[in-house]
Formats: structure tokens, C-alpha cells, sequence
């Protein structure tokens, strides 16, 4: 075994300390600590492995594959031996091994597949920071199977960047950190020029760098298109005047003797590059050939200089040697919800700050380095990353979750309760969960697969090897970039340059290298189909459709009747076509990506779809029944025969006498359209609404209903459906039946309360019993100060404001003259008879002489009436 020492290395006894005593530990250890390759061989003799395999996972396939060569050579044996890695569509390990490095989807099919773990010791998660949905789902499994079934499992999460103490707090875990080793790494930002677009700007900062700074050149680029243009900006003209010829021995002359420039220039840097033997350029992604990743993750055997162009599987976990120089273009490709076509699609994304300080430090590993920004330094990036459960689509994350059977796992960040309930609703639609959202029979086969459930859906459709071959077509054609340049709607035309490509004759507008790489998906499909048919070289109008239907069965669209540019989904929306659209006149298609607007969505990819073969296949789906719809032309309820796809209704005619049964959900659908409004209310039921929103407002102890128009409009099922059952008519409803509808959820106790604390009379000193008048605020929730209008002789000898709801709240008065008519509004009676009542006083007595106006209103006697004549 390596005796090579690694920053890490002082810190192994600590986690070995650790693990003994706890089973979950975090660790934090920057880039190139060592922690990915020495941590886990530190813990093979730990007594408490007891010989039994450790599992760590890694974000991605280039890493786990780098990682688990790396230890295999420090243990002097092969990969497959005592280390090995599993990863999509590949599989290194054997019975001896004990290190299994594995991709994040491998290790919750191990935990789905077998709860209990059996002959493994510990699960390391390594670079967490990224917060990849399948490291946040494998962690929130691990730590059910650890609370339930396997307490000795010992659980290490490991990352360079993350926060570390709320992660330690969440596990409930010690933490540990290691200083790594670095050397500094001066950061500057390299302007872009006008309208410069980035590979022109990312081959000016390398051929700056190579001319200025000694060592290797790591540049980092969003995905393998940014990768593709830059190799191509940076390979030599037909004329030689390219950058790889000219750069010389400008490598040997900057070890040599090198003086540090504090920023980047944005001039041209041709001039600078000396002639001579050049440099390499070497691109670094997840889906190169293993060959090609293992070359440039090894010194240059002809001691030449390099560039790297990677996306950010070299951020972390990878070792990249002889880098002094790292350009980054502050990007990365991360999924995201992309509601046209229903998946989460990889976007160009701004990084944030945490992972460009990463990049940056990729500069510092084996010397002074220089790390060139492409973005202006006025820019803003976030702390840290967003965890991926926050933006992206989970029907797998909630098919894994009906799979496990619980909901009650721990999550770092729980999902999202709309993105998960929408999720479910789909995976419905799919047949993958039954209506109380446990797994069927077909979800299990679904989770199988590995892939997203329309997909899954869709390739366990068919029912063929013909139809199995084409399934993997479209599966590879819908998870690809598009590879007709103008292709138009016609998913059709997609295949059909798949089938060219495959015969030599590829179309002109197609790209080429996509084909290709769509071609070889499609084989790896096959493959795990166990497939044995060939693709077809040629297929009917309706073949692609058939078995797309699968995969969306709510956009499965129908051509509006009235306008044939426009379809009716099976989930309610509508969409319209291209004025030029290959599919103009189809009568039913499957649509595989639309263009989301408020007002007009547009078909962006389709494909036609057999009638028969729908019915087929979703015989449950296809519905006639009679139904009662309001007419809000004729405000009247009216009975129709319909025949209906899901939401889309085929076929509408009359049905002859209004059936009863179905008249009260019409109804009450027709007040959710016309408004509360088109009930009989009254005022003593408006009166009553505004007492108990009254209450509700004063006294929350009484835990009174939200009768607002909101509140009342979104439970109209409850309340107001019984109210119409047996009837036919909006106006056979009366006002006592509404009364009761409104008043169906407070028992008698509680009604006696509203009663008793928001009277609808009240008694006055003169004796008479006078009406107390509830109004709500413009925004239908908020109580104004109830009033009692009153004549001003019927208050005397009353000294304070008449208080109602248990004595919190006074009510306005409005203090009336002998013949009705306003003379004072008062919240405050005492204050009014002490500075108010004497010119009143002195303003009515002549206008109203045989009504009293004593001189003294605390003690006078209330009276309704006017003084006997005489007096």
C-alpha cells in the first residue's frame, strides 16, 4: 500500500476515534485533502467494520471511476479487486471487494432493494455540498434504515464546502475539519469585449495565460457544446496562425522566470506567444470514454503543457495535475423544471460563490496560481448552491418514496409540498401509484428502470421487440438535445433522421455527433430492455405516438372542433399549432413538448396518435355519461349525453329531463362561477355573517368559521351542495334553507355564544330594545365598529358606552335628533355629555321644544317619547 502522506492524513486517527463511539460523523476537507481516497481505506481494519464492505457515493460517474482507480493503485491491484466502482451501464466491482464507489442513483436501488444493508458497515457520502436529489433522498433512507433496522450503520458525510454546523446539528454528529493544503491563488476578473461571445473570450484569457503564466491551464465551461466551440476556437487555422502552434517555449521561459501580472489584460494576446512546440487541448466530461477521462486526469507523457477544458465534474473529487492557471466561465449546466416538456432539463446556470472559490482553488494545489473570471466583477453570485429538491420536477423522488412505503423520512431540506403533491397526481395518471398514492405493480417495475417515470412508462409499454427497439429510440431522442437544426413540430422527423443516420445517409440539416450519441442511448436502452429486435428502419404515421401516449397521457390533445390550428388537452388546457406545422390536420396527438403561455400555449414537438390504438390501451379513460351543466346563457340547468377522453369531451348532445341525483352539483358549481351574490341572501343573514366575523376578529377563543366570500366560495361543498340536494332551480333555494346551509357547521352551544356576545339587539335606558348593525371592511374579513343608531333622550343616565363581545368592544354610537336625523357619531359617550352635549343642546332645544333637554343628561330620565303637553 502508498505510504504517500496527504493533507488528510493527520486526521484519520481522529475519524477512526470518532466512528468508534458515534455512527455519524461530518467532515470537512477542501480539495485535494485527500478525503475521497483516503478516508475510506483508513476504515477498512475498524473493528467495528468487521470485515464487511463500505459504500461511498459520488455526484458523478468521472469521479467514482477516478476515485476508485486511485486507490486501487495505491493497493497495488486492479480495480475490481478490494476496490471497485458501480455507475450506469458499468460495473467494476467483484466478491473481494470491500470499497464500492457508486453514482447516487446506484445506492437508493441498494437501499430500495435491500432495506437491511446486509454486509455493509458504512455509507460515505462524499461532496454533499452539491445537494444532488438522489444524495439528499440516499441520506433521508440511510438515516431511516439506520433508526429502524441498523443501528451500527455508520454514516460519514463528507464535502469541501458546506455548512458544516447546521449539517452536524441536523445529524445529530461530531464534525471535523481539515486544513488541506494550498498555496495562494490570486483571483482577477477578465473582461469580456462588446457583444464577445464566450468562446471567443474564454480562447483570449488561455492564450493570455499560456504566454503569462507557467504550468497547465484548467478552464471550466458549462457542458460539451461551450466545451466543442472553445476546442474548436482554440485549434490551429489551415494557415497556422492558430494558438496551439504559436504557444513555443513559452511554458519552460515562464517556469523559469516569471513576473505576476495583478490583473488580466483585455487587449489580444497573439503578440505575447512565442514560436515552438505548442500544447494540448484536452476537453473532460462525464461522457467521454473512460480512456480519455484516465488521460487527462494523468500527467502529459511528453512533458507538454495543457488545457483542460471541464465542466464541473472537476470542481471536486477529481485531481487534475500540473494546473497553475484556472478560467472559469461561472457557469454550470444544473437540472431544472422545464414545464414545456415536463422533465427537469439541464440549464446554463450562474455558480455560486462557494463553488467558484472551489474553482479557483484548483489553481493553488501544487503551486502559486491565477484563477481568471469571465463574468464582470460586479456580479453577484449566492452563497451557496440550491439544493436541487427546491427546482427540479420529483415524480422519482415521490415514486421512490410510495416505493419505501413511509413518508416520514428526514430530509436536510423536505420537499416541497406542491411540487410532490403534483408529482403524485402525475405518477397517477401514469399508473404508477394507485389513489391513496401507494405503489403498483407497474411503479415497481417503473423504479426498475432508473429513469424518469414518463420514460419508464412509456418503455414498459411496449409490447413487442418492434416496439421495445422504438421505445428506446424515442427514449434517446427525448432525453437528447435536438439534433435538427430546423426541424419543425414533427417528432417524426426526429426518428426518421435517427433511421438515416444509421443507414450512412444522414440528413443535411442534422448534426451529426448528436445522432450519434442518440444512437448509442438508444442501444444502451435496448440493452437494458433485453431486447433483442433491431430499430426499425421505417415506421407507420402513428407507431411514435402510440407509445408516447404512455409517457404523457395528459397532453394527449384532440383538434378543436371549431378550429383546427387548435387542440384540446386531456388536462384541461388547450394549445395551438404553428402556422406552418407539420402536423396541420391531425386529428389526435400525443405532444412531447409545448411552450407554456398564460393565454395561447404553442406545440412545440408532437407526434399523431391512433384513436383505436387510445382506446386500446386507456379503455378507462374514454367515458360516456349524463351530465347536469349550468347555462349561465339561459340560467338554467340543462342535461347532456357526452362522450369524453379524460377532460377533452368528444361528443355533446341533449339528454332529455334534468335528473335530480346530478342537479345539486350543478348548482353548486353554477354559484362557484356567478358569485355568492346569486344566493337569496337577506339582511338578518348578512347581519348574521358580520356578527360571527365580528367574533372572530374579537374573541378567536370561540374558534369561529371563516364565513368570508373566499372562505365561503372554496367550501361550497360542504356547506352549500346538502342545500340543493332535490332541487332543480337557483331560485327554489330559500332564504331560511340558505340561512341553515350557512349555519350548518356551528353546533347549538356555539350559536348561543354569537348570541350572547354579538346580540342583534340591544336594550337602551329608555327601555326600548334597539338594533346593533354588523358591517364587514372593503376587504369582506375585517369587522367595522358595530353601531347603535340611537335617539339622543333614550341615553340619558347612562354614563359609559354600551360594550358588547364579553366587554372588548364598544360599539359606535350614532346618536340620533328627536326626529331621526344624525347629530353626533361617539365611540365615547362619557366624553361626549362632559364637551359635546351643551351645544347640541343649545342647537336643538329650539327646534325641537317638546322633546326634554335637561341641563343635567347624567341624571334625566330616558324617554323615547315627547314631553305631555303642558309641560
Amino acid at each position: 500500500m502508498s505510504t504517500t502522506e496527504f493533507p488528510i492524513t493527520p486526521l484519520l486517527p481522529r475519524i477512526l476515534a470518532q466512528l468508534e463511539t458515534h455512527t455519524r460523523l461530518v467532515l470537512e476537507a477542501p480539495p485535494g485533502a485527500g478525503k475521497t481516497t483516503q478516508v475510506p481505506l483508513a476504515l477498512l481494519d475498524a473493528p467495528w467494520l468487521a470485515g464487511r464492505r463500505i459504500i461511498m457515493l459520488e455526484p458523478r460517474r468521472v469521479a467514482a471511476r477516478s476515485a476508485a482507480l486511485f486507490m486501487a493503485r495505491q493497493l497495488g491491484e486492479p480495480v475490481g479487486e478490494t476496490v471497485g466502482y458501480r455507475i450506469r451501464f458499468e460495473n467494476k466491482v467483484s466478491a473481494r471487494t470491500r470499497v464500492e464507489v457508486v453514482t447516487e442513483g446506484i445506492l437508493t436501488r441498494m437501499l430500495q432493494d435491500d432495506p437491511l444493508l446486509e454486509g455493509v458497515g458504512a455509507l460515505l457520502f462524499d461532496e454533499f455540498h452539491e445537494r444532488h436529489l438522489s444524495a439528499d433522498l440516499g441520506l433521508a433512507l440511510a438515516l431511516d434504515v439506520q433508526g429502524q433496522l441498523r443501528d451500527d450503520l455508520r454514516i460519514v458525510v463528507m464535502s469541501a464546502t458546506l455548512d458544516g454546523e447546521r449539517l452536524a446539528n441536523f445529524l445529530d454528529a461530531p464534525r471535523l475539519s481539515s486544513e488541506g493544503r494550498s498555496y495562494p491563488v490570486e483571483v482577477s476578473h477578465f473582461p469580456a469585449r462588446r457583444d464577445e461571445a464566450l468562446e471567443a473570450q474564454t480562447r483570449r484569457a488561455v492564450e493570455q495565460a499560456l504566454a503569462e503564466h507557467p504550468g497547465d491551464v484548467l478552464v471550466f465551461l458549462p457542458g460539451q457544446r461551450e466545451i466543442a466551440k472553445v476546442q474548436a476556437a482554440l485549434s490551429p487555422s489551415p494557415s497556422g496562425g492558430g494558438v496551439g502552434e504559436r504557444v513555443g517555449a513559452a511554458a519552460s521561459h515562464n517556469s523559469q522566470q516569471h513576473q505576476a501580472s495583478s490583473a488580466p489584460s483585455s487587449g489580444a494576446a497573439r503578440h505575447l506567444l512565442p514560436q515552438g512546440e505548442g500544447y494540448e487541448v484536452l476537453p473532460l466530461h462525464g461522457e467521454l470514454p473512460i480512456e480519455q477521462q484516465s488521460r487527462v486526469l494523468q500527467p502529459d507523457p511528453d512533458g507538454r503543457r495543457r488545457v483542460v477544458l471541464a465542466t464541473n465534474v472537476a470542481e471536486s473529487s477529481v485531481t487534475l495535475p500540473g494546473v497553475r492557471v484556472v478560467i472559469d466561465a461561472g457557469l454550470a449546466r444544473e437540472p431544472r423544471y422545464d414545464p414545456n416538456s415536463g422533465f427537469s432539463r439541464l440549464d446554463a446556470v450562474a455558480i455560486s460563490q462557494a463553488s467558484a472559490d472551489q474553482r479557483a482553488g484548483r489553481a493553488g494545489r501544487v503551486a502559486a496560481g491565477w484563477a481568471w473570471r469571465l463574468w464582470p466583477q460586479s456580479q453577484r453570485l449566492e452563497p451557496q448552491r440550491r439544493p436541487e429538491m427546491m427546482q427540479v420536477e420529483l415524480a422519482s423522488l415521490a415514486l421512490e418514496l410510495a416505493a419505501w412505503g413511509s413518508d416520514e423520512l428526514r430530509f436536510v431540506d423536505p420537499p416541497p409540498a406542491g411540487a410532490l403533491a403534483a408529482a403524485r397526481e402525475l405518477l397517477q395518471r401514469l399508473g404508477a401509484l394507485s389513489k391513496d398514492n401507494t405503489i403498483t405493480a407497474l411503479g415497481k417495475r417503473m423504479l426498475g428502470l432508473g429513469t424518469h417515470p414518463r420514460m419508464a412508462a412509456m418503455l414498459l409499454s411496449a409490447t413487442n421487440a418492434r416496439e421495445q427497439a422504438l421505445a428506446a429510440d424515442l427514449a434517446a431522442l427525448l432525453e437528447a438535445r435536438d439534433p435538427l437544426r430546423q426541424g419543425g413540430d414533427a417528432l417524426a422527423a426526429r426518428w426518421r433522421a435517427l433511421a438515416a443516420f444509421r443507414s450512412g445517409r444522414a440528413p443535411h440539416d442534422a448534426n451529426r455527433s448528436a445522432l450519434a450519441a442518440i444512437d448509442a442511448a438508444a442501444k444502451q436502452w435496448r440493452r437494458r430492455l433485453r431486447c433483442d429486435g433491431a430499430p426499425p428502419a421505417d415506421i407507420e404515421a402513428h407507431e411514435l405516438g402510440d407509445l408516447l401516449a404512455h409517457a404523457f397521457p395528459d397532453r394527449i390533445a384532440v383538434q378543436h372542433p371549431s378550429d383546427p390550428m387548435r387542440y384540446q388537452l386531456a388536462n384541461g388546457r388547450s394549445a395551438r399549432q404553428f402556422d406552418n406545422s407539420d402536423l396541420r390536420g391531425e386529428p389526435w396527438l400525443v405532444i412531447s413538448e409545448l411552450r407554456h403561455d398564460p393565454r395561447d400555449a404553442l406545440i412545440l414537438r408532437a407526434a399523431p396518435v391512433d384513436e383505436a390504438r387510445l382506446r386500446s390501451d386507456f379503455p378507462e379513460r374514454f367515458r360516456q355519461q349524463d351530465v347536469v351543466r349550468w347555462n349561465s346563457a339561459k340560467r338554467a340547468l340543462e342535461a347532456r349525453r357526452e362522450s369524453s377522453f379524460e377532460r377533452i369531451v368528444l361528443d355533446s348532445r341533449p339528454a332529455g329531463q334534468v335528473n335530480p341525483a346530478h342537479a345539486a352539483r350543478a348548482l353548486t358549481d353554477a354559484v362557484r362561477e356567478l358569485g355568492l351574490d346569486a344566493l337569496p341572501w337577506t339582511e338578518n343573514l348578512q347581519q348574521w355573517r358580520g356578527r360571527v366575523m365580528g367574533l372572530r376578529h374579537w374573541m378567536s377563543e370561540l374558534e369561529l368559521p371563516d364565513l368570508s366570500d373566499t372562505a365561503l366560495l372554496a367550501t361550497l361543498d360542504d356547506w352549500l351542495l346538502p342545500a340543493f340536494t332535490g332541487k332543480t332551480r337557483l331560485d327554489a333555494l330559500s332564504e331560511e334553507e340558505l340561512g341553515e346551509a350557512l349555519k350548518s357547521g356551528i353546533d347549538w352551544n356555539t350559536r348561543q355564544l354569537i348570541d350572547r356576545h354579538a346580540p342583534v339587539r340591544i336594550s337602551v335606558p329608555s327601555g326600548m330594545d334597539r338594533r346593533i348593525d354588523y358591517t364587514l371592511d372593503d376587504d369582506g374579513i375585517t369587522p367595522r365598529p358595530p353601531v347603535l343608531a340611537v335617539k339622543l333622550q333614550e341615553l340619558f343616565g347612562l354614563a359609559d358606552t354600551p360594550r358588547i363581545a364579553d366587554g372588548r368592544v364598544p360599539l359606535l354610537l350614532h346618536l340620533l335628533s328627536p326626529g331621526g336625523k344624525p347629530l353626533q357619531v361617539t365611540g365615547d359617550l362619557k366624553n361626549f355629555w362632559q364637551n359635546t352635549y351643551a351645544e347640541v343642546k343649545k342647537e336643538m332645544k329650539g327646534r325641537y321644544p317638546r322633546h326634554p333637554w335637561p341641563d343635567d343628561p347624567w341624571s334625566a330620565t330616558a324617554t323615547h317619547r315627547a314631553k305631555p303637553r303642558g309641560t
